[in-house]
């Protein structure tokens, strides 16, 4: 506290002493410091009122009061900005003057602060601002509320509508006070009113019909917060960006380089090619082009363009739409790789030896025009038939994939190969089918020769001791190891946790359970037991694909840390004035953060809506049975999976039985106590849908049994002897009506 003379203050040394206080000051901290008695505390407090009528002092939390039109000196802030610095807002601001920006001073790299981030901070005044000192952080608030507006009867009057989440997690309704233009059954985003007695909140945008083509995602959108609008100044960037001439550059327009994409694609921003070797140095090897679109030669660091690129972190793409990370006339246009169009790109070029090693890599600014965008399936058809138009661009590719095949086996990175749906759409949105991507060679192949560029991107910026934001994947943990263990002895497979463990760990337990019956649910097991990649701009490896240094540079156009890299190689190579600045160098460790935030949003927001689509597909088949498969087991229930389709929904403990249901934690298996029925992960069976929710993506499911019937006490089949747990023999488990038998493990 600072020191001041006794005796009742005057209105300049109260203002004085709150804006020196380190801590929050009310009437008690004002008496205190002053030595203020019985009368003296009465004046003050008819002073505070008389300083606060003028607009002297204003009003803070828990009797406080602070500087008239000011901050108080201890508040919660919500970060708006995190690009040169991090800036932040009042969470809270009821005045009439636009609140004020703050720059918030953070400690440590530690914790880090991204967008939409709550802190309380201690705040102090700096000239003619602010600056904010964080001293905890606190959780989001959920500014919006996205739902289906209902109603429970009456009028139409004031409290007779009650707004429904569309989140599945969200247990509890609103009231709603306000509805304004929205109707019954309308799809509304609302804004929390208040909590008192009953969760209160009023209708701000109406988004329509919600089980209308195309919902699906734009309930993502809101409910995951993703940024869908570009700035005037970003927009007209882009549009003036997209326009430039593409300077002097490296011709490669001559090669037949091309593009392999998805047959859906919005963006291409790679291409490749290959030929046998020219060097005589490297016999038998080849020489290959990965021809990356250069997106930092548009989109400049620290323009509009750039902040709003940077608050989106990447693309988000659904079945309908995609949400992209930089405006169409760049992603889908100007930076795009279209065939028979000149593009500039940051090309790699590869010296790859016949064991598939890289013996050699540069990076230059060239300028392309690729023969053909061609989908994986007719790439794959033409190798195939070993005819076609573009089979002379092909073979080479296959020729030098061929060898980097041989690299990758020798690595032994991790080999999941778990099932990926697909929703495909009629034009007019409204689903048509749900499959399972098929796998091809050349969807290998393109993985490989991008792995590579990436590598050598990494391996390039730490020989020129440049910065470089890698993507990480640390080894898992031992925790997440001993429950693998746990869950393998499940099966009478052991799983030793005193080895060094390795990718080619996991591959040799896949190899093993390759053909048996629930090998589907031990590779989704070790997924599970993986730990998640990040980026971070402190190679710690990755330990997926057994390497040791890797960074994304193949995708600029949909991932920020892309650009980054681009940028990083750049200013090594010294291919023009748009290189990475020392300034966002050091703001690497917070932007790593931040974009791995927007990579998990954006991959929730991705799998959420494809559930709720799952949801819409299968709503037309409530009431109908169809074969499951049992994906994980709780003490309220197991959860299953449409063969060939997917979702996720719930079988309650509550409809198996009259019977007292068991849940063995460490098996993760339900198991009847009196007819021995048990249930576990990885078992099939065929299951009643009862309730298909397109809304939040869930879905119900019941055995299909007479209203109270037991369950019949077929035996169970699984790799430890049936009902044994660890403590030894115990009563053998049962399959429920309808699970179809599989081998023994």
């Amino acid at each position: 506290m600072p020191k001041v003379s006794p005796g009742l203050p005057t209105r300049e040394q109260i203002l004085d002493f709150i804006t020196q206080s380190k801590s929050s000051a009310g009437k008690r901290e004002i008496a205190k410091a002053f030595g203020l008695h019985a009368q003296d505390k009465i004046a003050l407090k008819g002073l505070l009122r008389d300083m606060a009528d003028a607009g002297q002092l204003d009003a803070g939390a828990k009797r406080t009061v602070h500087k008239g039109g000011g901050l108080p000196r201890v508040t919660v802030l919500r970060v708006v900005e995190v690009s040169e610095g991090v800036f932040a807002v009042p969470d809270t601001w009821d005045r009439s003057t636009p609140p004020p920006r703050v720059r918030v001073v953070e400690g440590s790299k530690r914790g880090a602060l991204g967008l939409g981030d709550r802190v309380l901070a201690r705040i102090e005044e700096t000239g003619g601002g602010y600056s904010a000192f964080p001293m905890k952080k606190l959780a989001k608030t959920e500014e919006f509320v996205l739902g289906i507006l209902r109603q429970d009867g009456g009028s139409g009057g004031v409290g007779t509508y009650r707004l429904v989440p569309v989140d599945k997690r969200s247990r509890i309704d609103f009231r709603v006070t306000d509805r304004g233009a929205a109707e019954v059954g309308d799809l509304v985003l609302a804004e929390p009113a208040g909590r008192g007695p009953h969760l209160t909140a009023r209708v701000i945008e109406v988004l329509g019909d919600p089980f209308a083509p195309r919902s699906f995602s734009l309930i993502a959108i809101h409910a995951k917060g993703l940024p869908c609008r570009f700035s005037e100044a970003a927009t007209e960037q882009a549009e003036k960006a997209a326009h430039q001439p593409l300077g002097e550059r490296e011709d490669l327009r001559h090669l037949p380089i091309l593009t392999i994409d998805p047959a859906d694609a919005r963006d291409h921003d790679d291409a490749v090619w290959a030929a046998p070797s020219a060097d005589p140095g490297n016999p038998g090897g080849w020489d290959a082009i990965v021809a990356i679109a250069d997106v930092s030669f548009y989109v400049r660091e620290g323009s509009a363009l750039d902040r709003a690129a940077r608050e989106r972190g990447n693309s988000v793409y659904f079945p309908d739409r995609v949400v992209p990370m930089l405006p169409e006339v760049l992603s889908a246009d100007a930076c795009s790789l279209i065939e028979r169009e000149d593009r500039a790109v940051l090309a790699c070029h590869l010296a790859i030896g016949p064991d598939g090693g890289v013996r050699g890599h540069r990076f230059t600014r060239a300028a392309i025009r690729c023969t053909t965008n061609i989908a994986y399936e007719d790439a794959q058809a033409t190798i195939d038939a070993g005819t076609g138009e573009h089979l002379a661009t092909l073979r080479p590719l296959w020729g030098a994939w061929g060898a980097l095949t041989k690299a990758r086996e020798a690595r032994s990175p991790l080999d999941l190969d778990l099932p990926e749906r697909r929703v495909e759409l009629d034009p007019t949105g409204t689903i048509t089918a749900i499959v399972t991507r098929e796998r091809l060679d050349a969807h290998r192949l393109i993985e490989d020769f991008m792995i590579a560029a990436n590598v050598a991107a990494a391996q390039a910026l730490e020989a020129k001791r440049t910065v470089c934001m890698y993507r990480v994947h640390e080894a898992p943990p031992r925790e997440k190891l001993v429950a693998l263990k746990d869950y393998l002895e499940t099966f009478g497979i052991l799983f030793a946790l005193g080895q060094v463990v390795a990718p080619k760990t996991f591959n040799t337990l896949l190899a093993k359970v390759k053909g048996e019956p629930f090998a589907q649910q031990v590779s989704e097991q070790v997924l599970r037991t993986q730990t998640q990649a990040y980026y971070s701009p402190v190679n710690l490896g990755h330990f997926g694909l057994a390497l040791r240094s890797y960074g994304h540079f193949t995708s600029p156009i949909r991932r920020y840390a892309d650009l980054m890299v681009h940028r990083a190689l750049v200013r090594a190579y010294k291919l023009g004035d748009d290189g990475l600045s020392d300034a966002e160098g050091a703001l690497m460790p917070r932007t790593a953060e931040h974009i791995s935030m927007t990579e998990r949003r954006a991959m929730e927001a991705e799998r959420e809506t494809v559930d709720r689509y799952v949801a819409a597909y299968l709503s037309t088949r409530v009431g109908e049975t169809m074969p499951t498969r049992i994906t994980g087991v709780a003490k309220f229930g197991f959860f299953a999976t449409v063969d060939g389709v997917g979702g996720d929904g719930l079988v309650p403990v509550s409809t198996l039985g009259a019977e007292y249901f068991v849940f063995n934690e460490e098996a993760r298996t339900l198991e009847g106590s009196a007819s021995g029925t048990r249930y576990a992960a990885g078992q099939t069976l065929d299951l009643r849908l009862a309730e298909a929710n397109p809304i939040t993506g869930s879905l119900r499911f019941e055995l299909p049994l007479g209203e109270g019937e037991m369950p019949r006490p077929d035996r169970v089949r699984t790799g430890r002897r049936a009902g044994q747990s660890r403590a030894g023999p115990g009563p053998r488990g049962r399959i429920p009506p309808g699970v179809r038998r599989g081998r023994k493990s």
